[in-house]
């Protein structure tokens, strides 16, 4: 099942469905933080691509640890972004200015 057929689906739409109201539509990541986000997205910890196998766990168990842990969490788009997924974000290069300052 390719990714864009799991996000379509039914099962999925329930799941979603579920975290998001029992996060409280809000985003777990700025909630850690002190802050108050709506979440828009639901994030897996163990991604999709990775574990297919989990893509409807809200709940998974940590191997290592035996602990039980979210593997489904409710988060805004910022967020999603910047903290659960740095490497999507483009990083300039520095550089100079683009045009020279005539003053």
């Amino acid at each position: 099942m390719s990714a864009n057929s799991f996000y379509d689906s039914r099962a999925w739409r329930r799941v979603r469905r579920e975290v998001l109201t029992m996060d409280h539509h809000e985003c777990q990541l700025c909630k850690a933080r002190h802050r108050h986000s709506r979440a828009e997205i639901v994030h897996h910890r163990c991604h999709l691509d990775q574990y297919p196998e989990l893509g409807l766990s809200v709940w998974v168990e940590d191997p290592a640890t035996g602990e039980r842990r979210r593997n489904l969490v409710s988060v805004c788009r910022t967020c999603h972004e910047t903290v659960c997924h740095p490497e999507r974000l483009v990083q300039a290069e520095a550089r100079g200015p683009l045009t020279p300052e005539r003053w």
